[in-house]
């Protein structure tokens, strides 16, 4: 099994239930041309425990990724604070920075073109180890690569191979073991089993699950499908243009969800025990076209069967606790049921 490195924490008073990540207010706007802009990103906070898997769900264009690639400082944020391990990432000088890059990791989508394929294998997941540990000699790398496959669940003649000569889940296992050489404590899983083939999904689901618990992992799971991130997540957050519209524990997010756009998401999960929410999706509208300016009022009110009123129009909701660790941004949450019957009376 790979070895945790032992990572000192400087802080004082920080114990266990400290958040791992913290995340306030962050924004991450791009000024296009003739003064337009778009709010990739806009005001988010949350907080990811040490140990869970915080599921980020919502459609393309919702900010997910981006907000990703800012909790790991791959893009600079325009406004907000964030926080890893109590240390201000925004803050952070470029030495402490690279020394915070081992603790944090990212497994991308795409398993083939998030890897170099004129490297072998063991070059691709001794990589990091050549960057952050000059002090290991080539058989001490040697060794580290093959317990990293091993716990990858590949085999040891998989070193010598080329990305070219192995299948999408083998790939992907490549870039899970590249994610762990350095030993970090977070890992973003972004789209991590989109792009591989439904048969080989749940194994890599369950080699991410396996490896949480052998290795003390905290994941950023940040995907599309919800059926995926109910298996994987504790925590859920749904984002809708650049801002979380609904946010709490798994299972009350899926019992008793009370954004439209959330039960809108739940109806699109072909599942005979969510039957009862379809209705639901047929007084969502579709998006319209050039959403992706800022809005008036709630930005979700032009698909919204409530959205015609004054208040959704003018004013934007701020998310609020509605039951113990369940927000939601919206003027009038409640449930599938009285949203369909709420539509159908306006």
């Amino acid at each position: 099994m790979t070895t945790r490195v032992a990572y000192a924490d400087t802080v004082s008073g920080t114990g266990a239930s400290q958040p791992l990540v913290q995340v306030e207010d962050l924004a991450r706007h791009f000024r296009l041309g003739r003064g337009h802009v778009v709010r990739a990103v806009d005001g988010v906070s949350l907080e990811i425990q040490r140990g869970e898997t915080f599921g980020l769900v919502g459609e393309s264009g919702s900010g997910k990724s981006t907000l990703a690639r800012l909790i790991l400082r791959l893009d600079t944020p325009t406004s907000g604070h964030i926080r890893f391990a109590d240390r201000d990432l925004l803050a952070s000088s470029a030495d402490e920075l690279r020394r915070l890059r081992r603790r944090m990791q990212v497994v991308f989508q795409d398993p083939f073109t998030s890897l170099n394929r004129r490297k072998t294998v063991e070059q691709i997941i001794s990589l990091p180890l050549t960057v952050h540990e000059p002090q290991l000699d080539r058989a001490a790398k040697r060794a580290r690569v093959s317990e990293l496959l091993d716990l990858v669940g590949l085999r040891p003649e998989h070193a010598r191979a080329y990305p070219r000569q192995l299948s999408g889940g083998q790939c992907q296992r490549v870039n899970i073991a590249r994610a762990l050489a350095l030993g970090p404590e977070f890992v973003v899983l972004d789209e991590a089993v989109s792009a591989v083939d439904v048969s080989i999904q749940a194994q890599i689901l369950n080699l991410l699950r396996d490896l949480q618990r052998q290795i003390d992992l905290t994941y950023l799971f940040v995907t599309h499908d919800l059926s995926v991130v109910r298996y994987m997540a504790n925590t859920i957050a749904v984002m809708y243009l650049g801002r979380i519209v609904e946010i709490g524990p798994r299972d009350e997010l899926f019992g008793d969800p009370q954004h439209p756009y959330t039960h809108a998401l739940l109806a699109s999960i072909p599942s005979v025990e969510h039957r009862r929410v379809h209705a639901a999706s047929n007084v969502v509208q579709e998006a319209p076209a050039g959403e992706s300016g800022m809005i008036a009022g709630c930005r979700f009110h032009p698909r919204c069967p409530l959205g015609h009123r004054d208040v959704c129009r003018t004013q934007d909701p701020q998310l609020r606790e509605i039951a113990g660790g369940h927000s939601v941004a919206c003027h009038f949450p409640q449930s599938a049921e009285s949203l369909v019957a709420a539509a159908a009376s306006s």
